[in-house]
């Protein structure tokens, strides 16, 4: 299980928020960001590649995009009047070439 807190929403990956009983059920929630890659971490990609290792700049685009697909998610479930979002999920997809789309999504409640 995972369980962590974004602006005072709860975010869990399972149904249930430990220790809380859900009272009110607000229905799905998304946020998703598209990103393109960058020139310059490409060619540092490029020469990663050839002796391998972690691509950091890779690490990082995608750590972003998965703070502002989150935060925008976040702020969805909050309109809606929840203090939680269960079954959390990830996805990416490519849209174009170079750019690709992160999304993530779940269900607001409100849990007491």
């Amino acid at each position: 299980m995972n369980l962590s807190s974004i602006q005072g929403v709860v975010l869990t990956n399972v149904e249930q928020v430990p220790g809380k009983t859900i009272v009110e059920h607000y229905g799905l929630v998304t946020g998703n960001t598209v990103r393109a890659k960058h020139v310059g971490r490409d060619i540092a990609a490029s020469f990663k590649n050839l002796v391998g290792g972690e691509l950091k700049g890779y690490t990082e685009l995608l750590g972003d995009a998965r703070e502002q697909a989150t935060t925008r998610m976040v702020e969805q479930a909050q309109a809606l009047g929840a203090n939680a979002v269960v079954n959390v999920r990830f996805s990416t997809s490519a849209v174009a070439q170079g750019a690709a789309e992160l999304y993530v999504y779940g269900t607001a409640v409100r849990a007491e």
